[in-house]
């Protein structure tokens, strides 16, 4: 059923998403290229998270940030790549209004939590280098179940304000969201209610999620280069920026995408590129991160070394 009758109006009880493309041989390439990289997504992080468990070297606060990371990242692909490969497969793709709702909530869930922790690692390298005498304690196990705390509850309210405006949205037809998922900004231009204040809601909290989170990784690394311009030892210098480099990748990256969807004006860009950022954050970028993580983390890979040659001679 796609629609219910309330009063004067039909209430859209399902959407209609339209993908990234029509062309059938750009399709068949997309699907092809989307569903490597999902793999590569849900091994790369799946396999972050088992090393991390099992390599007692890798027991450290920075580690378990980058396990929770790797998590959040096979959480935020997960809720808009299986959908998007359907997509490429079926003549019309549709989802229900719950289910719309539901995948919804959980991408904004996993990508506030992304913001969340990639703040509190950008704390972490801050008092490892600033402050490394006082690291055991100022990074305790306490400490770090706090960071984490704020995290997923932050992610929980950001996504809560997203699903209840959401929800509050009436929609009366059409029904074709013109996204490969159920992004808001789409959903909001198709809405036949007063969309001010659900609109205003969820970008006020995603705004301010983004500013605070932005601030703390600035800061900390405003002081991370002041400590390493001071020390003596160009060696010193190197080895305290090198632990710095993945994440200030990651950073870029992540950020980056969602500024351009969220903060730049809606008249400077187009559905199209839209769409193409939106894949980059939700898609390429779950899959970067572990790339990013064990290529540049010399103690990454001498674990996973280790634990290879283990598993050759046992």
């Amino acid at each position: 059923m796609d629609s219910l009758v309330d009063g004067n109006h039909t209430a859209v009880t399902g959407f209609i998403l339209l993908g990234l493309t029509e062309d059938p041989t750009l399709r068949v390439i997309l699907f092809t290229v989307i569903l490597c990289i999902y793999l590569v997504t849900i091994y790369g992080n799946l396999s972050t998270i088992i090393l991390i468990r099992i390599s007692s070297q890798l027991h450290h606060p920075m580690y378990f940030f980058l396990s929770h990371l790797a998590l959040t990242d096979i959480g935020l692909s997960s809720s808009v790549t299986p959908n998007t490969l359907i997509s490429f497969l079926v003549e019309e793709n549709t989802i229900s209004y719950l289910g719309c709702g539901i995948q919804h909530g959980s991408a904004a869930f996993f990508g506030t939590v992304e913001f969340f922790l990639l703040a509190a690692m950008a704390y972490d390298r801050f008092v490892a280098i600033c402050t490394p005498l006082l690291y055991s304690t100022k990074m305790s196990t306490q400490v770090c179940d706090q960071l984490f705390s704020v995290a997923y509850v932050g992610g929980f309210l950001n996504a809560s304000s997203f699903t209840i405006s959401f929800f509050s949205l009436f929609f009366c037809g059409p029904k074709r969201v013109n996204h490969f998922f159920c992004d808001f900004a789409p959903l909001v231009e198709l809405s036949c209610s007063d969309v001010s204040i659900p609109a205003l809601v969820p970008s006020f909290s995603a705004g301010s999620i983004i500013t605070i989170t932005l601030f703390i990784i600035a800061a900390s690394y405003v002081y991370i280069l002041i400590t390493i311009l001071k020390m003596p030892s160009t060696q010193g210098r190197h080895k305290a920026f090198s632990t710095c480099t993945s994440h200030l990748t990651a950073v870029t990256l992540y950020y980056g995408t969602v500024t351009f969807i969220y903060v730049m004006p809606k008249s400077s860009y187009s559905t199209d590129q839209n769409k193409l950022v939106s894949v980059l954050y939700t898609v390429v970028i779950p899959m970067l991160n572990p790339l990013i993580y064990s290529l540049r983390n010399n103690e990454i890979k001498a674990a996973l070394r280790r634990q290879l040659g283990r598993k050759i001679f046992s």
